[in-house]
């Protein structure tokens, strides 16, 4: 058999588009090129498509060519420009590596869909639900999953100071990472919260401080059979953990340090990941995801977010979860592939 030929996208529209570039430089040196014939699509923060030889630094200025995905779903692939004519380019997978809006959410999902190539990962309602951290409470609450009290302010919406018990966590309702999220202690101080996370998105989540420990679980595969990678702690010296925000995050983060495997009991570690696995279920997901929890004083853990498409740079928590847990990246991506392969042909 010759080598899958597979699509990395990386880069995209979101403020998330310099995190996914890091990603898809450490997914590259991962991905074994014996088995695997990549080919690097990297979407530009205007949302340019652009075939190129890798996301290397500067990539959007190298010899990259316009390539689009094929709307024929009988011909499943690239078509790239060349010399005012498209050239067919066939694709086995797509192995997407794009963060936050029009990443996460289900928007490449659906497109991908739409042109019949298998890819990895969640599916278009799965990255819906996980994105919007309301809908994902409301999912996971019905699951029987403990949640933060939380509101949502709509466009145009308001809440009554005074309903709130402070401290609050004020954050864009669908937007990744940390952008946008303000830790509000003085009702006096919750407008301004609500307009910073407007920048994001319309659609803000008000939710009351949970006191306990951040930790998270990496889970890889499709149910039922799952795969937990080692729980980490977010030790904090101040203020709330802000990852890819900072001026350099390769050489660490000003207020936090992620301790893998957590200095947690063995107790609590396996309610993580058990939580952990039963969020991933009840929120439909598939291939992979990230599942953020707080572990309280009294043992008991509370969803804080799923990622769907965490981030694999050098720093990321997802990667070194696996690792500590005796996955190295290679052989992630490789289930990746296995198992977006397996769920295109049970689908058949």
């Amino acid at each position: 058999m010759g080598r899958l030929k597979i699509a990395v996208l990386f880069g995209g529209c979101s403020e998330e588009h310099p995190v996914s570039v890091k990603s898809a430089r450490e997914v590259a040196k991962h991905l074994d090129t014996g088995k695997y014939e990549p080919f690097y699509v990297g979407i530009t923060t205007s949302g340019a498509w652009k075939l190129c030889d890798g996301p290397d630094v500067g990539w959007e200025n190298g010899d990259c060519r316009t390539a689009v995905l094929s709307p024929d779903r009988s011909a499943p692939g690239l078509l790239v420009l060349e010399k005012g004519q498209y050239e067919a380019i066939g694709l086995d997978l797509v192995l997407p590596v794009l963060h936050g809006k029009l990443g996460e959410d289900g928007a490449i999902q659906g497109l991908l869909e739409l042109s019949g190539i298998p890819y990895a990962g969640c599916d278009i309602q799965s990255s819906t639900l996980c994105m919007d951290k309301s809908l994902a409470y409301l999912v996971a609450r019905n699951a029987g999953i403990a949640t933060p009290n939380f509101w949502t302010v709509m466009a145009g919406g308001s809440v009554d100071p005074d309903r709130l018990t402070y401290p609050v966590f004020v954050k864009p309702a669908r937007s990744g990472s940390s952008f946008g999220v303000t830790m509000v202690s003085r009702r006096e101080d919750l407008p301004d919260a609500v307009r910073a996370a407007r920048r994001y998105d319309s659609k803000v989540l008000i939710e009351e401080a949970v006191a306990g420990s951040e930790v998270g679980c990496a889970i890889l595969g499709n149910d039922p059979d799952l795969i937990a990678g080692e729980v980490d702690r977010i030790a904090l010296s101040h203020g709330f953990f802000r990852i890819h925000q900072e001026a350099a995050p390769e050489t660490g983060s000003e207020n936090s340090t992620a301790i893998v495997p957590a200095d947690i009991s063995p107790e609590s570690r396996s309610l993580v990941q058990e939580t952990a696995k039963a969020v991933y279920r009840a929120l439909g997901c598939r291939g992979l995801a990230r599942v953020d929890l707080f572990l309280k004083a009294d043992g008991k853990v509370v969803l804080n977010e799923v990622n769907t498409l965490p981030g694999m740079t050098s720093y990321s928590r997802y990667p070194r979860m696996m690792a500590a847990a005796g996955l190295p990246l290679a052989e992630v991506i490789d289930r990746l592939v296995s198992l977006a392969l397996k769920a295109t042909d049970d689908e058949k």
